[in-house]
This record gives structure tokens, sequence and C-alpha cells, in this order.
């Protein structure tokens, strides 16, 4: 099992929903990036449960760094970040062991480790595990918006009730690493919870998209044919279980177009090339043109819900009725919003150090 990501920068999980931690290795990041903590629980408080929309599992993420941080700023060597699990109940899971629940890993992953998988919580594919990949973007986010790149991800979608579009990109992305709910316009956030607060009661749960974008990367980054931007960033996001669709730009809105209407026209801008729109997302032939970088991921509902759904004991080999207890969100779409920022920044910095060099990152020395 491979649990690394990354080239020239990587990052390691471990541990599972219900183990004793959550760490996080992150190597390859010049020395002399600054380190925030304060910026650190900022984006863990992002992804924490805050209210009706959440599981009710509350953890504090009290985190340790290890090693690779000295006096504020990195090292130059692997940092590492442990984070406790203390929020743990075990019990609401011996009698799933062996039962299929719908959507989850427990049958797939029983499958390749042969029942020697940690099954309590979905084990090492919990959402939880996501906490360590949000603590080092953290610092990976902090090492880009030291060259001026900056990244932020809004919920488009939820439960058929859509935000606005980007618009203004450097108010808006700021906007949203201070949002209690990460949306554009804040007038949709009542009819978003109301639609979530519905599911929890019908015992059910819902999905969305969410949209993302980056601004600031220099034109010429990627590695194609096999590293392009696209197929990294969808390489990292579909690590994420929840995400089932990934589209670049204007996706599949393009197929209906002609090229005429789907091409990005190229013009001069103040000694600058740049396009009069992004239909592309601001990427051609799988390397970086310039303009903003703009993704949209199809977020799929919570899979743990209290209606009763069919399923299997594949363990005894019979048909089960399932009904899920336990402490479970019944959206995921605000909360994946700073991990999805934090995979996005492990890829930039993989792709930007690997173009411009180890030292590209170094950001503000002492």
């Amino acid at each position: 099992m491979k649990n690394t990501f990354g080239n020239a920068v990587t990052l390691t999980l471990a541990g599972e929903s219900h183990g004793d931690a959550i760490t996080v290795i992150l190597d390859g990041l010049s020395a002399g990036i600054r380190v925030d903590t304060a910026e650190i629980d900022r984006e863990l408080s992002r992804r924490r449960p805050s209210g009706a929309s959440d599981t009710a599992r509350h953890e504090a993420d009290k985190y340790n760094i290890v090693s690779g941080v000295f006096e504020g700023y990195t090292t130059g060597t692997p940092i590492c970040i442990v984070i406790p699990n203390e929020n743990k109940k075990s019990d609401d899971y011996e009698a799933l062991r062996g039962v299929a629940r719908p959507a989850h890993a427990d049958y797939a992953a029983y499958c390749k480790y042969h029942g020697f998988e940690d099954y309590r919580g979905g084990g090492h594919f919990s959402g939880r595990v996501t906490v360590g990949l949000v603590a080092a973007g953290a610092i990976l986010q902090s090492a880009l918006r030291g060259v001026g790149i900056t990244v932020g991800t809004h919920v488009a979608k939820c439960a058929g009730v859509c935000d606005r579009r980007f618009e203004n990109l450097e108010t808006d992305i700021l906007s949203l690493k201070t949002a209690a709910f990460p949306i554009l316009d804040g007038e949709k956030q009542a009819a978003m919870m109301d639609a979530i607060v519905a599911a929890k009661k019908d015992c059910d749960s819902v999905g969305g998209v969410v949209e993302t974008a980056v601004l600031g990367v220099p034109a010429g980054v990627g590695e194609p044919w096999f590293d392009s931007v696209e197929g990294l960033l969808s390489h990292a996001l579909f690590s994420l279980g929840g995400i089932k669709g990934v589209e670049f730009g204007d996706g599949f809105a393009l197929s209906d177009m002609r090229g005429s209407e789907a091409n990005d026209p190229f013009r001069m801008e103040d000694g600058k090339t740049v396009t009069l729109t992004n239909r592309n997302g601001g990427i051609n032939g799988g390397i970086t043109n310039g303009m903003p970088i703009v993704f949209r991921c199809a977020v799929k509902p919570t899979p743990s819900i209290s209606k009763t759904q069919q399923s299997v004991n594949f363990k005894d080999g019979r048909d089960i009725d399932l009904s899920i207890h336990g402490r479970h969100d019944p959206a995921i779409v605000r909360r994946i919003c700073p991990v999805i920022d934090s995979v996005t920044a492990l890829v930039l910095c993989d792709l930007l150090t690997l173009r411009y060099g180890e030292d590209y990152l170094a950001g503000e020395k002492k």
C-alpha cells in the first residue's frame, strides 16, 4: 500500500480513524519557509465540525510538529506532524465487522488486506485522515503565498442550491479563508443549511459541487504527457473518498460548444500574454498558461446514513438490511473545501519545485 504523493515535494499519510493518531510527513520543502501555527490552527478549524450540518464527533486537533521546523521556519528536513485522536467511540463499529456499508470501502479493503484492516470508522479510508492533509496544507499554502499564489474553494452547489461563480478572484479567495461556510453569496447559506438539516432529519445525506480557483501560477508549469497539471491534480483530488468527478474550466460543457466558443482568444495586456476568456481553466496542453486555474469537483452524498439499506455480511455470506448509527456528516461539502485547498497546494508545490528548483518556495528568510 502506497501512501505517499509527489515527486520533488512529497506527502505521506499514516493513521486510522480510531487509531492513536494521524501522522503526516512532508518532505522536499526548502529551508526558510515561515511556519505560522496560527494559520495551521485556522485551517484545521475550517475543517472541524461546527454545527447541525456536520458530524457530532468533535476532535480538538491538538497537533505536534515533531521535526522539520525550528524557530518558526522549515529546516529543509522532513516535517512530521502528529495529531492525536481523542474522541473515539470504537464500540460503535463492533457490530459492523464484516458488513459492507454501501458506498464505503469496507468490502474492498477486506479483499485487499485479507481481514487484517482496521475496520473501525473506516480505518485508513476515513475522512478523519484528511486532518493530516490540512495541517500540512497550511504550511504549503503559506509557501505558495510567498511566491504570489493563492488558493480558494467554495461550495458551488449543495442539494440543488447554487452559489455564484468566482468574479474578483483575489477578493473572493481571501473571503473564503475566513468564512464559516465557504460560499461567495452569503444569502445562499441558509438555504443550503436547511437542505442539509432536512436530509439529516430524513435519515439521509446530500452531496454537491465545489469549485476551486488558483491565482498567480506562472505560465509554463506542468510535465506532459503523464504529469500534466490536470493529471496530477486529478490524481490527488481522487485520493479523497468523497470526490467522484473533476472538471477543469468549463469541463463537460465544452463538449456542447463549437471551437469558436470553446477556444480562449489570446491578447496582449500591459505587456503580458492573456486570454480573453478562461474556458480551459488556465491550462493548455497540460501546462499552465498564466491564467487562473479553475476546476470543480463532484462530491457524493455522505455514505453513512441511518436510512435502512440493503447490504451483506461478507464474512457470514448472507444478505442483511442495514441502518448505520453513530456520528456522521449529513454533508461533507463544507468540510472538504479546506482539504481540497491543501491537496491543490501540495500538487502545485511539487510542480513548481520540479520546474524551478528547491529554493523557489523559500519565501521569507530570517
